[in-house]
């Protein structure tokens, strides 16, 4: 994509670390109900909960923080099927990543969610949407799932999108100033996930291009997106 006849540079694609630390997390309206249960813990309604939101949501963050005050360990829903779960459940707390119907086995599941309830753990399921709508083949799974409680985090509101943005700026070392941020708000879609995505655009972009990260190129970076 070319959206400007500056010198060109190759633009770099380096990591930009990411902290999952309590202080680093940005709470809101959208993610308070999610954020109050990792806090109350160990007093939660059941010892196993579904966490729901959308992809960059702030899932892993909150699973990061509980992890760090609980000692949880985590285990991917795809790996399910391989892993040792009794060592899983060695210090008695888990979380469970990126749960989506079809992709986990279902029976190392419920294996699991038995498990817990006979080793009295901890386990905090992650997935993008509650389990209660998956078409699931086994009918104990389904049942037990659908009686977790769950918490969803909902998209964000300008406020803490403004936030994020500058947070997501901050930590590429960018400077954004409110011209820059507002005009963003108001025009990508309302989800963390599309604010990391501009503000990698924008960093690319400003280093190929040599220029400064401003509106002016935000708005050449957006008008040349289908």
């Amino acid at each position: 994509m070319s959206i400007g006849h500056g010198p060109r540079q190759l633009a770099l694609a380096l990591d930009h670390a990411e902290s999952f630390a309590r202080e680093d997390f940005l709470g809101g309206p959208s993610n308070a109900a999610a954020l109050a249960l990792v806090d109350r813990w160990p007093d939660w309604p059941d010892r196993a909960v579904v966490l729901v939101g959308p992809e960059g949501s702030g899932k892993t963050h909150l699973a990061a923080i509980w992890a760090a005050e609980g000692g949880a360990r985590f285990l991917s829903a795809r790996t399910l099927g391989d892993a040792n779960l009794p060592a899983a459940f060695a210090t008695g707390a888990l979380v469970v990543e990126d749960l989506a119907a079809g992709a986990f086995d279902e029976r190392a599941l419920f294996h699991l969610l038995n498990l817990a309830r006979e080793e009295r753990a901890f386990v905090l399921l992650t997935a993008r949407t509650p389990p209660a709508g998956w078409p699931l083949g086994l009918r104990d799974l389904a049942s037990r799932l659908k009686a977790l409680p769950v918490v969803a985090l909902s998209p964000p509101d300008d406020a803490l999108l403004r936030a994020v943005l500058v947070k997501l700026f901050a930590d590429r070392q960018l400077a954004a100033d409110e011209s820059l941020v507002g005009y963003l708000v108001t025009r990508i879609e309302r989800s963390f996930a599309a604010a990391r995505a501009v503000v990698a655009q924008l960093d690319a972009e400003a280093m190929r291009q040599q220029r400064p990260v401003t509106r002016a190129l935000a708005a050449e970076l957006l008008r040349a997106q289908p």
